[in-house]
């Protein structure tokens, strides 16, 4: 092991969020260390997820995903706008399949309504379908704001700022220890080149990770770490060319939003992701991380697809969906508890001096990410 170094800040884990942080502290003139355990940038959540753009409906008035999702929308439509990242703002409907659904459109029109989203409309069935003929619903809320995005080449664009202005990106580093010390944060890394670097600040954007990354901080008081919760959601695309070029949402569903429907960038539909909470035991890994199988989409889940969509799109052909890709949400509640909100704990939540954690970012932490690293920025000691 290496003498130990100094840095200003680290940034542990390297999916949009970390890369976000990153360039936002490079561009405040700090000098930036990026530590990623696996040997590439967003790897994890950040390259397994429906790449939309979120306009802020969903979230509690006042919680940090609706702050911050609104907040990050407005900011990442002009960061693409400004650094050329593909991306379309398609739109997307949030569908009733059912009279007794039509309430759940009104809860969700209040709730963007309270957030600072105004640009919703009510549809009837003949509005909807005058958008979208292939669609079978009641009634539908249209949401022109939201949107699809290029994630890797989001990424890219950050890591390349965060670069220019000095950052530093090393790969293949886990950190394996830590403790909190008078003069900063100390943290120990593994790979093939263990070191141990000395922060005055660490901003722990591990994702799934994060609880396991804090709890090998000696100092951080345990009860300031929350159990991880996992819940994969996998993915399923269409085998053929996709009548819809909006988006389509059911109403929301415990622990996600639906087996929706996206489409990408190159006009493909695909299908996802469902729930299925997954115990870490079952991963087979340390660290917090799954191990690839953990990945595979069981094409048996094809079924449950089928019948799910089929209620918004009664055409769909049959034997149509093939099995895509899977991610993992990175949760900090339970299946039977109301869905946590994001957290950014500083200083002033667990004691620490220059460490922020960032636990629970899940959806819409893509769309959120520039905004979460202003967040970020405020928590941190001056220069």
């Amino acid at each position: 092991m290496s003498t130990m170094e100094t840095v200003d800040c680290v940034v542990i884990g390297a999916g949009v969020v970390g890369l976000a942080c990153a360039r936002m502290l490079a561009l405040q003139g700090r000098e930036v260390l990026v530590l990623e355990a696996t040997d590439r940038f967003g790897s994890g959540t950040s390259s397994r997820n429906s790449e939309v753009i979120h306009a802020g409906l969903y979230y509690p008035a006042g919680s940090l995903k609706a702050t911050l999702c609104v907040r990050g929308r407005d900011l990442l439509y002009d960061y693409c706008a400004q650094h050329h990242i593909a991306h379309q703002r398609c739109g997307k409907l949030v569908v009733a399949t059912s009279e007794a659904q039509r309430a759940q459109l009104d809860l969700i029109a209040r709730s963007a309504q309270a957030n600072g989203v105004n640009d919703l409309a009510l549809l009837d069935r003949a509005a909807a379908q005058a958008l979208e003929p292939a669609l079978a619903c009641v009634a539908a809320l249209h949401s022109p704001s939201t949107g699809i995005i290029d994630t890797h080449g989001l990424m890219l664009a950050l890591l390349g700022e965060a670069e220019q202005h000095g950052a530093m990106l090393v790969v293949e580093t886990p950190v394996v220890g830590g403790e909190v010390a008078d003069a900063g944060i100390v943290i120990e890394t593994g790979g093939t080149a263990p070191m141990k670097v000395l922060a005055r600040s660490v901003i722990n954007a591990a994702g799934l990770a994060a609880p396991a990354v804090a709890r090998h901080l000696q100092g951080l008081a345990p009860q300031h770490i929350p159990q991880a919760r996992f819940a994969k959601g996998s993915y399923f695309s269409l085998r053929g060319k996709s009548p819809f070029s909006r988006l389509v949402y059911p109403v929301p569903e415990a622990g996600g939003l639906g087996v929706h429907l996206t489409v990408d960038l190159q006009g493909r539909a695909r299908f996802g992701p469902d729930v299925e909470w997954v115990a870490p035991e079952r991963w087979g890994a340390a660290e917090g991380l799954p191990e690839a199988a953990t990945y595979r989409v069981d094409p048996a889940r094809a079924a449950v697809f089928d019948d799910a969509i089929r209620r918004y799109w009664p055409a769909l052909p049959d034997d149509a969906l093939d099995p895509d890709y899977a991610g993992i949400r990175p949760k900090i509640s339970a299946a039977s508890d109301p869905a946590a909100d994001f957290r950014i704990d500083g200083v002033a939540t667990h004691g620490v001096p220059g460490l922020v954690n960032l636990f629970g970012i899940e959806s819409p932490g893509l769309t959120a990410c520039l905004a979460i690293a202003e967040v970020v920025a405020r928590e941190l000691p001056a220069r």
